[in-house]
């Protein structure tokens, strides 16, 4: 007699995608490709966008600000220059973090949903997660009647949004938050973290650290290398 099959619970892994998975700050990155290339999208009075990072310390607030930079451009337009950066980016040979890379290799293959979520939008990372195999949740931007960006964005995915958008979809997928991971390099993804059983520290945050010293999470370095290297 055959004996039944065991019932294997969902899990699921979430990865916060800049400076977790890739090795920079996606926005600020594609930022130098865009305006290089369509210096004619650029308005003449915008802030520099480094001043305005380390002027800003409410990520929430900066995330908003820095997509209304990109109002009244079409989203297909957008979409394109996204794809054309990231084949670009992912040639560099410190584009990923290597250990974070390794271990979304593993839970794939473990059977493992591997969802990337991040404050950085879809024109950007799109490419990216299908490279990886992985579910996309970012923030989203909005368009009007034409297919044209309002530079407004519904919420941006930063902070309690991930935690929120983890519990969302570990519900939908019948997963126990306690079997599910997540990586985070920012005490900004601090809810993320806490939002599942198996949370992994990437880098040397000192909040972040020192969380995970409290709480027993394991911390992995952020050591940069090429999207082969993490693959291998």
């Amino acid at each position: 007699m055959t004996a039944p099959a065991l019932r294997v619970r969902p899990a699921l892994a979430f990865f916060d995608v800049d400076e977790t998975v890739i090795a920079e700050k996606s926005p600020v990155a594609f930022w130098q490709y865009w305006r290089d290339r369509h210096p004619d999208r650029v308005a003449a009075d915008l802030p520099d966008l480094s001043s305005e990072v380390a002027a800003t310390p409410d990520r929430e607030a900066l995330n908003r600000r820095y997509y209304r930079r990109y109002a009244g451009v079409p989203l297909a337009e957008l979409e394109a220059a996204g794809r054309s950066w990231y084949e670009e980016y992912r040639r560099g040979g410190s584009a990923f973090v290597l250990p974070a890379l390794a271990a979304l290799a593993e839970h794939r293959a473990a059977g493992r949903a591997v969802v990337l979520v991040s404050g950085s939008m879809r024109p950007l990372l799109a490419a990216l997660a299908e490279e990886l195999g992985a579910a996309l949740v970012c923030t989203e931007l909005l368009v009007d009647a034409d297919g044209v960006l309002t530079g407004e964005v519904p919420r941006p995915m930063i902070g309690q949004a991930k935690a929120e958008a983890a519990v969302r979809l570990m519900r939908e997928h019948g997963a126990d938050p306690a079997d599910c991971f997540a990586y985070g390099d920012h005490e900004s993804d601090l809810a993320l973290l806490r939002a599942v059983g198996r949370p992994v520290v990437v880098g040397d945050s000192p909040l972040l650290n020192q969380e995970a010293k409290r709480s027993g999470w394991p911390v992995t370095p952020a050591r940069r290398g090429p999207l082969e290297a993490g693959r291998a």
